[in-house]
């Protein structure tokens, strides 16, 4: 009870409520407090003004008068000379004196604080106008314990009373707000258990139905986003079907088309000059089949391992890249060269970044080659203060727009013509898992740069050194 929102919001109604009356109580104990002295100012003016018309009276009528009063004496002034109405024995000095005539609120509350909490019986001085222009001042002296024990009284029932209103009040508002406001709330939590089971179940999306406009929101945005993330699953889920089954059909069609190349190959020794004449670009269909099969494949395996991170000379891993992708290049005019220090040493998993410059180094390879005439590669690497920097530069052709459009996208931006632009997709992927990032640096006619930054931190520089074949 305590810990659910209902229970809280009665403990904190009823604190509240009772917290006001605590605001309210110290003025009305003033305000009391203030009336009891006039009450006894007003006797005690009677009193005097019975004595004074009566010189007479004996003294035990005075001692009648003053006890009806409630004080030890009375003093009337009715003009400049100070008149001693009525007096008897005072039991102690007097301790205080308090003058009604000029007292500020503040003033009241304060000495009623005083009054309640003050353990001894002391005597006090009151101080006074004399009702209906009965004198200049009157002035008694009285004994302060009755009127204390007559304000915890007072106080007592007030509180009493508050606590009653608390309580009746903080039940009413904790009847509201359950109906009002947390049944439609209990609706909306119970409507996303129920989704959470099933979110593929599209009959399991809450329908909006509260009367509150701000539940009634709330309710609304999780319909949409409800609906959104059930066809997100579904769509997610066609996808991971389809995905499978293409992963199949790729794994299938490779082996098929390295037959076909291998027959194509023998296919360029022939003696017909017309079949000497397509069998290369037979061969060169082939092999793009085969590279977008290769690529397909790769992207649709499961997701890449976190990279094993180790100490590791750039420079030694760059050269056997470049040294693959110039055989690769044959007798093509392209020309290869790299600018990495010899002493630069970074912190990256080995496999996964020989990975990513082959694909950059072999996509500029490939957009020379299919030009037709000659090109430079050439891969640089720096470091600064904040990461290592590896650029990849080609003299090709530039970008498609259309890869420019869909850059790191699978499907979408191949950089040559029948590419997929899976190379460039798992490139970015696997450069992501470093926490660094793959950009575009430039490309036109002039040809296009590729950069990679991969984060240097302090953990970095403190890992043991390791060569490039951990």
């Amino acid at each position: 009870m305590i810990n659910s929102l209902s229970g809280r919001f009665l403990i904190l109604t009823t604190l509240f409520v009772l917290l006001a009356e605590g605001f309210i109580l110290f003025p009305s104990l003033a305000a009391w407090r203030e009336d009891y002295l006039q009450q006894r100012l007003e006797r005690a003016q009677i009193a005097s003004l019975a004595v004074l018309a009566d010189d007479m009276i004996d003294a035990e009528l005075e001692r009648e008068l003053l006890t009806n009063a409630g004080v030890y004496n009375v003093v009337l002034r009715r003009d400049d000379l100070r008149q001693l109405a009525l007096s008897s024995p005072i039991p102690e000095p007097v301790a205080a004196t308090y003058d009604l005539r000029d007292a500020t609120r503040t003033g009241l509350i304060a000495d009623a604080v005083t009054t309640l909490f003050d353990s001894g019986n002391r005597i006090i001085r009151v101080i006074g106008q004399p009702v209906q222009g009965g004198g200049l001042l009157i002035e008694v002296t009285l004994d302060e314990g009755p009127m204390r024990e007559a304000m915890w009284e007072y106080g007592l029932r007030i509180l009493t009373q508050s606590a009653l209103v608390a309580v009746v009040l903080a039940a009413l508002l904790f009847v509201a707000v359950r109906r009002l406001i947390l049944r439609p709330i209990g609706n909306v939590v119970r409507s996303m258990e129920s989704y959470a089971g099933a979110p593929e179940d599209a009959r399991l999306v809450i329908t909006p139905r509260a009367r509150i406009h701000e539940i009634r929101s709330a309710e609304e945005a999780l319909a949409l986003v409800q609906t959104q993330l059930t066809g997100a699953l579904r769509q997610k889920e066609r996808l991971a079907q389809l995905g499978g089954a293409v992963a199949k059909v790729a794994h299938d069609l490779r082996n098929i088309l390295s037959s076909a190349q291998l027959f194509a190959d023998r296919l360029e020794g022939s003696d017909d000059p017309l079949v000497a004449r397509m069998a290369p670009k037979l061969v060169g269909s082939l092999t793009r089949a085969v590279h977008l099969t290769e690529s397909t494949l790769a992207f649709g395996r499961a997701e890449e391992p976190p990279p094993r991170l180790v100490r590791l000379p750039l420079a030694m891993l760059v050269d056997d890249v470049i040294e693959g992708e110039r055989l690769a290049a044959g007798e093509h005019d392209i020309s290869f060269s790299e600018d990495v220090p010899a002493a630069l040493v970074i912190r990256a998993d080995a496999e996964q970044l020989h990975r990513v410059i082959q694909n950059l180094v072999r996509n500029a390879r490939q957009a020379i080659t299919a030009t037709g005439r000659g090109g430079e590669i050439a891969v640089q690497a720096r470091e600064d203060e904040d990461a290592w920097i590896i650029t990849v530069s080609d003299t090709g052709p530039g970008l498609p727009q259309r890869a420019q459009d869909h850059l790191f996208q699978p499907f979408q931006g191949g950089t040559t013509r029948g590419g997929a632009g899976l190379g460039l997709t798992i490139a970015a992927e696997l450069v992501r898992g470093h926490g660094g990032r793959l950009d575009l640096g430039q490309t036109g006619p002039d040809g296009t740069i590729f950069v990679i930054r991969l984060p240097r931190t302090e953990a970095a520089l403190a890992a043991p050194p390791a060569d490039a074949a951990e």
